[in-house]
């Protein structure tokens, strides 16, 4: 794809100017796609990854839109995490330099609310903030929606990850129904489908190219004797791929729990997934799954259906499935969005037939491969980037994932980017964090308020 200058767009000379300044001379794919369509005041759904210049895509449409005489709030920006709106309100003001009395304020959960109601009395044009305190400001009056003209959901997926489709849902209900909206988002997962109908008018979806030409799955058959053999052979793969996020598929319930158990007694982080465990357990464990507390997970096909996780890094087969079918959307969870995946099967002799029909049916021929050497299996396995938090209270509570974000992010706590996942049900809270930041993140939580008081607080382990 041939690089286009920015220049080439209906933009204000001052822009440009600037743009030229600051070294901006092409625009990135995402730019190419997305701003000839935002310029000319159409919905956008943008999916790329961070880094590929999504702000001044969205930025410079803003900006251009933007009547400076007029001042009032024109634009808002929804940003995850307050590390990223205050990078985003940072880019915005670069971008926006050569124009003349612009003003863009963040306003974040973790910082007090006084200093906020007096910046907002003196007005801005344009906001970046994180969901849950611009809800705050909205709910006690402090901030008008009435002349917005565009929204922006930046870093969309991640953000629903987090638990704010309750607070942008709220943010929605007060901006004005005719407007531009734009959703910028790394994944496209179904969830961001659903808000995208809900809010916007006939987007155009562009869509950054991949790293990647086409997802890759490379596919590893093993051959085994035994139960015993299958264990050690699923335990040398991890050591060596040692995968981020993996699901280990069995046929039963039974061999699901057996193989889960054994994992986890060897020192993996592994849990499982199967019809017989009671629903509270099942939901934890797909809450510790999906936020990377926990990087192995065993299931049944049956128990995996509900399964919604971006990019798998792996899939093994601990036998190789029923049917040839089943195979194929087994190993279709990994290598997703031009990501590569890996799938591995195992199988013995009495499994030969299926292994016959299966190659009838890749229309290639499967050969065992050998197996990574025993020494491995003296490795400590390796420990997930995140662990859980559980906090005994949730919507009933009034909790909402902004507070739990600024009680984490507050005075002498962590930042944002330490934050992973938050699922807030009606009665309990699972937040995400970073394994280092652990004890930190504890003792914030658990010595400090939420709602104006305490809850009790645990570290889900086990």
């Amino acid at each position: 794809m041939s690089q286009s200058p920015f220049s080439t767009l209906p933009l204000h000379t001052d822009l440009l100017h600037n743009l030229e300044s600051l070294g901006y001379h092409v625009m990135t794919p995402i730019q190419a796609q997305s701003l000839p369509h935002v310029l000319a005041g159409k919905d956008v759904i943008a999916q790329g990854k961070t880094g590929s210049g999504k702000t001044a895509a969205f930025g410079l449409g803003l900006l251009e839109k933007l009547s400076v005489k007029r001042f009032r709030i024109q634009s808002l920006i929804l940003c995850p995490t307050r590390e990223l709106a205050d990078q985003v309100g940072k880019e915005l003001r670069r971008l926006a330099r050569t124009i003349h009395n612009i003003k863009v304020l963040t306003l974040c959960g973790g910082v007090p609310f006084g200093p906020q109601i007096g910046s907002l009395e003196h007005g801005a044009h344009i906001i970046v903030g994180t969901p849950g305190r611009i809800e705050d400001h909205l709910r006690k009056g402090t901030l008008r929606l009435d002349d917005l003209e565009v929204l922006v959901l930046d870093e969309a997926d991640r953000m629903l990850d987090m638990g704010f489709q309750a607070s942008i849902d709220a943010i929605i209900d007060q901006a004005p129904k005719k407007r531009q909206t734009l959703l910028f988002s790394a994944t496209f997962p179904e969830k961001i489908n659903n808000i995208a109908k809900r809010i916007m008018t006939d987007p155009i979806m562009v869509k950054a190219e991949s790293k990647h030409d086409d997802s890759v799955i490379a596919q590893h058959f093993y051959k085994v004797e035994n139960s015993q053999d299958r264990m050690i052979a699923l335990r040398l793969l991890l050591q060596k791929y040692q995968p981020e996020s993996s699901v280990v598929f069995c046929n039963t319930k039974k061999e699901v729990q057996e193989v889960a158990d054994e994992l986890a007694n060897r020192g993996f982080s592994a849990l499982a997934l199967h019809g017989d465990l009671e629903q509270k357990d099942r939901d934890q464990a797909l809450i510790r799954f999906a936020n990377k507390s926990a990087s192995i997970l065993v299931a049944t096909d049956v128990a995996a259906r509900g399964l919604d996780i971006d990019n798998l890094s792996a899939v093994f087969n601990y036998h190789i499935a029923h049917d040839q079918e089943l195979h194929v959307h087994r190993i279709g969870r990994t290598g997703r969005a031009g990501n590569k995946g890996l799938a591995f099967s195992f199988y013995s002799d009495k499994e030969h037939h299926k292994v016959s029909v299966l190659e009838d049916y890749l229309d290639r021929s499967i050969s065992p491969e050998q197996l990574p050497l025993l020494n491995l299996l003296d490795k400590e396995p390796q420990q997930s980037n995140m662990i859980t938090i559980r906090i005994d209270g949730g919507k009933r509570q009034k909790i909402r994932p902004g507070d739990i974000v600024g009680a984490l992010t507050g005075e002498n706590g962590i930042s944002g980017d330490q934050v992973g996942k938050i699922h807030v049900s009606d009665n309990w809270s699972y937040i995400a964090v970073q394994r280092d930041v652990i004890k930190v993140a504890f003792k914030k939580l658990s010595e400090g308020k939420l709602k104006g008081r305490t809850f009790r607080v645990m570290v889900v382990r086990g």
